[in-house]
């Protein structure tokens, strides 16, 4: 495979049914005699799934102690620790002084002799995915607004997926099929696996979209969603695109209030690391993904809990990059309570830490672009070593009678949260006209977000040492919706 992805120079053109569910390891093994069969074993195994991942992250447990034991019995330890810090903050210098390249202008239509004229004509045929499972108080809301998007209705396909629900979802989707041509349904057969992943991997063959856009069953959906987000595939090597996240509930409690502040901080990450060549990832709900890139990667992985985050790391290997949309934003209701977080950002943890212990020898082995590389070491270390690495540091500082000897580049992190809190806060949420509570909210923002993103410290190292020592079982652990109305003045700026 090249370094590049194999398009053609029509971007419309999006679809090489020949490269389909190519791995991306495919350069290891191109001077063997027989590529076929060395596809489909590299295939196989890099959905290895669950194989190695408790023996592999127990190593990585045991180097991140045994390197804090080392740097607090060293005399020279502390000066790794300033060295690393300052490498670090240059890191987020060079993220945080970034200059984003500008959006594309939405796609625009214009009629001509009662013909649809403009580039509306030309826009390519998209394909809209929901997975849903015991849905029945948002899908009504859901199909309403897929069907009313502003984008030419001959052009545009709607699919959900009923995941074998207990509640009135079938009922209800059926009825709302007989009423919609456009909404195709599918109802999976007992026992059908995968999850989510296996529930899009179904549907998949049976649509016809160049994109594949996938949506929680809780998404709202602005109108011109897709008149936005077409225009960023126009680069060839763009493999998908993630709209940016809002929290529609946010004014709730102070979970969703950090939640919303929380994808703030999240978009604004996004966008610098783009702005760097660095990786992009995926999200999830309002994801948009190029069918050959989707198709190239071999689909979604049924072996991991995390989807995105999976496909995210298998499109980059397969040198595809990932854009991102940021106005307009795609709302979704955050969890209300903090056992519900702490299930959710389990699972997410669980998943973003699984996808390095499952394609650490694909990033050592494939050649990326300096930048990403860097970028990805850069959030590794950030994302869950330092988290991790808290743990012992903490158990030794005590022990020995002096600060923790990450407190530095603890530090670095927390300036970066900061930054990134009180820039993307500027950038995505409305602020008040000319209520004088700016300086409030200047000062209320940055304390609320670091107070809520505190959970992450303990949920990376509970997560990373307990993949160490329990498997896990894949199922699909849906997040509860109550149909929550929009209230966020998150949910369009301008």
């Amino acid at each position: 495979m090249p370094d590049q992805p194999r398009t053609d120079n029509n971007a419309d053109n999006l679809s090489d049914s020949s490269d389909r569910f190519l791995p991306p390891a495919l350069p290891l093994v191109l001077d063997s005699e027989d590529t076929e069969q060395d596809e489909e074993d590299l295939r196989q195994d890099f959905f290895q799934g669950l194989s190695g991942r408790r023996q592999k992250a127990a190593f990585v447990l045991l180097i991140i102690w045994g390197v804090m034991i080392g740097l607090h019995h060293l005399s020279w330890g502390v000066w790794v620790v300033w060295l690393l810090t300052f490498v670090l903050l240059g890191k987020n210098l060079q993220l945080i002084l970034a200059q984003p390249a500008p959006p594309p202008e939405p796609l625009t239509d214009s009629e001509l002799d009662g013909e649809l004229d403009g580039e509306l004509a030309d826009a390519p045929l998209v394909s809209l995915l929901i997975a849903a499972k015991n849905e029945e108080k948002v899908i009504p809301s859901l199909v309403e607004q897929l069907i009313g998007l502003d984008y030419p209705i001959a052009k545009y396909e709607v699919w959900i997926i009923d995941d074998r629900s207990s509640d009135r979802t079938p009922e209800i989707l059926d009825q709302l099929a007989l009423k919609y041509s456009q909404l195709n349904v599918i109802h999976r057969l007992p026992g059908a696996g995968g999850g989510k992943s296996g529930a899009l991997n179904e549907v998949l063959p049976l649509t016809q979209g160049q994109i594949i856009g996938v949506f929680d069953a809780d998404a709202k959906i602005p109108a011109d969603l897709l008149r936005s987000v077409l225009p960023l595939f126009a680069p060839a090597q763009i493999g998908a695109v993630q709209v940016r996240k809002s929290i529609v509930n946010a004014p709730t409690n102070f979970w969703t209030q950090g939640q919303s502040l929380e994808m703030a901080l999240d978009a604004y990450i996004q966008q610098q690391r783009i702005a760097i060549g660095g990786m992009a990832e995926l999200r999830g709900n309002g994801q948009f993904v190029r069918r050959q890139a989707l198709e190239h990667c071999g689909g979604w992985n049924e072996q991991t809990i995390t989807d995105d985050l999976d496909l995210t790391f298998r499109l980059h290997l397969d040198h595809w990059d990932i854009d991102a949309l940021f106005h307009p934003a795609v709302g979704e209701e955050g969890v209300t309570t903090a056992i519900a977080l702490w299930h959710q950002r389990n699972r997410w943890a669980e998943g973003g830490y699984q996808r390095y212990l499952d394609y650490w020898k694909y990033f050592v082995n494939i050649p990326l672009k300096r930048s990403k590389r860097l970028d990805l070491i850069t959030f590794l270390l950030i994302q869950y070593l330092l988290p991790t690495a808290a743990i012992p540091d903490l158990i030794l500082a005590a022990i020995y009678h002096h600060l923790p000897l990450l407190t530095p580049l603890t530090g670095a992190i927390l300036t970066l949260s900061v930054v990134g809190i009180v820039n993307g806060s500027h950038q995505t949420l409305a602020e008040p006209q000319k209520s004088g509570h700016e300086p409030f909210l200047a000062l209320v923002r940055p304390i609320k977000g670091l107070t809520y993103l505190m959970h992450w410290f303990v949920i990376i190292p509970s997560v990373t040492a307990r993949i160490s020592v329990q498997p896990k079982r894949l199922k699909w652990v849906k997040t509860v919706h109550e149909g929550a109305e929009i209230k966020s003045q998150d949910f369009e700026k301008g």
